[in-house]
């Protein structure tokens, strides 16, 4: 768990992205995601799996969960991040989002969740250890296609995080998209937090 509790907070962001840019890794200060694109058909055929201990998903027969049930006819607030357990995801990104669940509700939304390429059983025990299951959706994007589809999907091999995820938000209205915020490098929480989109809706 030590291990995984580096993330980014304790690299130091010039030499990560230096060792990214060294490498040919990607570094994409936008997405092909912009608003108005429709979530469903952006990404079709692709599902989430909802966080879940281990018996549960051998309960449910490790059921998915579809786009179109998390988005259509509902209001969403969502936001995806490099990794469970990583230092800014930890410490600033979900705590922005817990702390103003309430302010949320009041705008009229309907759920607020995170998504990260991790499986569900990992996604399950990081949002027990953040204490934000109760109020924050949390969803396993296990293979990266969700994050593929949308091009939001980005190496962070140089950081040891092999094949993740940016660091984004978006404000999702019947499956499309109203606002969308997408940092310039995973390492840093400027456009992406709870407090940021709460002021877009």
């Amino acid at each position: 768990m030590a291990a995984a509790n580096v993330g980014m907070s304790v690299l130091n962001r010039r030499s990560v992205i230096m060792s990214m840019m060294k490498m040919g890794l990607s570094i994409r200060s936008f997405a092909s995601l912009a608003v108005g694109t429709d979530l469903v058909s952006a990404a079709p055929d692709v599902s989430l799996q909802k966080a879940r201990s281990w018996d549960e998903g051998v309960s449910s027969n490790f059921s998915t969960t579809s786009l179109k049930d998390i988005f259509k006819e509902k209001k969403v607030v969502i936001f995806g991040l490099p990794g469970a357990f990583t230092g800014v995801c930890s410490a600033q990104h979900v705590p922005s989002y817990k702390n103003n669940v309430d302010n949320f509700k009041a705008k009229g939304i309907d759920s607020v969740i995170c998504v990260s390429v991790n499986d569900p059983y990992v996604m399950n025990g990081w949002a027990n250890n953040l204490q934000a299951k109760e109020t924050i959706e949390f969803y396993g994007d296990f293979d990266g296609k969700f994050h593929k589809s949308l091009e939001l999907d980005l190496d962070l091999s140089a950081g040891l995080l092999g094949h993740r995820s940016q660091r984004w938000s978006a404000y999702v209205v019947d499956g499309k998209v109203e606002v969308l915020n997408v940092e310039k490098v995973p390492s840093e929480f400027k456009v992406s937090g709870g407090d940021v989109i709460l002021g877009q809706i």
